[in-house]
């Protein structure tokens, strides 16, 4: 048995992991090298890797012909890519004898693409969940193997629901990985019709326009708390940064304009298109007090990257 793996962050620390756990044979890891310029609050693939005394290869370009020809030299009875960031090319994906297999942070087939975590939060999703499926020339196209659900509450930040996802992810692969190395995995066909497709995020996607309704500016808020980039609106001496938010508000609470700022006794609300929502925690300019009274820009917010079609 030979089995290659492809991964990257937490979540490709919690497939390597299994995949050690169960005693599977892995020949090669392949993983990226950490941007300087990126908050790398996750796990290390390659110090796994290494740990474990696997062979480890860190690339950008998987689909080069030497590295094509690499991994054809292993034989693979299976591929795995856990939270790898590129397709995989056809070259790729025809060497493994039992297939090449991607465990993606959604219930495919709604989701596929870039920062499934996050956009299902901007979406108030109440559930989520992962799913292992075998990958095509399209990005989380392919026949599902397997999925496990989560739940997720009203105020879950994009860390605390990605915890959960990470999580069902072990219990999907203890569960799956002896009837996927046998050949014995179901697989079922993805339904066309429900897929919606995303693409990445920027930091500017955190911008608020505060004509928004509250609910829809709570979940930004939490889609991208940190350790993602975080929400924010413009005040006139510079940004404001939103890191947590609350939908609950004590009887009695004043109720500001879209973008005006209340403060009560140290309670702080922002007036949203439908009502005010609290803020719990927040960075202003310079490290300074919100005032009451003041106002921030209302908009218009920068075009966010949209659901592309499936």
């Amino acid at each position: 048995m030979s089995v290659v793996v492809l991964a990257y962050h937490e979540m490709g620390c919690t497939g390597l992991r299994a995949l050690l756990r169960h005693a599977v044979p892995v020949s090669a890891v392949f993983t990226y090298a950490d941007d300087p310029a990126e908050n790398c609050w996750f796990g290390s693939v390659a110090a796994l890797a290494r740990e474990a005394g696997l062979p480890v290869h860190v690339t950008e370009s998987i689909n080069d012909a030497r590295w094509v020809e690499h991994i054809a030299a292993l034989r693979p009875d299976a591929i795995f890519s856990f939270y790898y960031r590129h397709l995989v090319g056809r070259a790729i994906r025809a060497l493994p004898r039992l297939g090449a297999f991607n465990l993606h942070g959604s219930l495919l087939p709604r989701y596929r693409g870039r920062c499934p975590v996050n956009w299902q939060l901007v979406h108030g999703e109440r559930v989520s969940g992962v799913t292992l499926h075998v990958m095509t020339g399209r990005a989380d196209a392919g026949d599902i193997v397997a999925q496990e659900r989560v739940s997720v509450g009203p105020d879950d930040t994009a860390l605390q629901l990605y915890a959960r996802l990470n999580a069902a992810a072990e219990v999907l692969l203890d569960r799956e990985l002896g009837a996927v190395l046998s050949g014995r995995a179901a697989r079922r066909a993805q339904d066309e019709s429900q897929a919606t497709v995303f693409g990445g995020r920027r930091p500017e996607d955190g911008r608020v326009d505060w004509r928004w309704p509250r609910a829809r500016v709570h979940d930004l808020v939490r889609a991208v708390a940190p350790p993602w980039p975080g929400a924010f609106g413009e005040l006139a001496d510079g940004r404001l940064m939103l890191g947590r938010t609350s939908l609950e508000l004590g009887s009695g609470a004043p109720s500001p304009g879209p973008g005006r700022v209340a403060v009560r006794g140290g309670e702080v609300l922002i007036g949203a298109g439908d009502g005010p929502l609290r803020i719990l925690e927040w960075a202003a300019p310079s490290g300074r007090l919100l005032r009451d009274g003041e106002a921030l820009v209302l908009g218009p917010t920068p075009l966010a990257p949209q659901e592309l079609h499936a």
